[in-house]
């Protein structure tokens, strides 16, 4: 039986506590860049999978604008469920991406090489902050 995905979620970072939670920091759904063509650090996308049964193969990769150009792509990730209630979750950090222009970039999720998901992630550009004057 194949799986639903219960939640696609890009963020800053991520962290496990002892008792197996997910924290997710710096939830965000825009990137804001001073200049093109620049790196932004690091996004880390969520991948919960649920109401499945069997192994999967998930594959979670960055889109540009046109749709078809790929920015950045994750590696094949292993995943099983034992039955219906049982979940799983993944976790990827992309370092260093680059955005070449402002516009609408693609998240695409697939599941055993089909789409299963896509949603926006708009990279804008934004004016820096000036930096305080110095006090003497």
């Amino acid at each position: 039986m194949m799986p639903d995905l219960q939640m696609s979620v890009m963020c800053d970072d991520v962290r496990q506590e002892n008792n197996g939670k997910f924290m997710l920091i710096g939830l965000f759904d825009v990137v804001g860049m001073s200049s093109f063509p620049g790196l932004f650090q690091r996004i880390c996308i969520v991948n919960r999978w649920c109401s499945g049964e069997g192994p999967f193969n998930q594959r979670t990769r960055l889109m540009a604008p046109d749709g078809s150009t790929v920015v950045v792509e994750g590696r094949e990730i292993a995943l099983s469920l034992a039955n219906g209630e049982a979940n799983a979750t993944s976790v990827e950090w992309f370092l260093n991406v680059k955005f070449n222009a402002p516009g609408v970039y693609w998240v695409e999720v697939l599941l055993n090489g089909d789409l299963h998901l896509r949603y926006p992630l708009r990279v804008a550009a934004v004016t820096p902050r000036p930096e305080p004057p110095q006090v003497a």
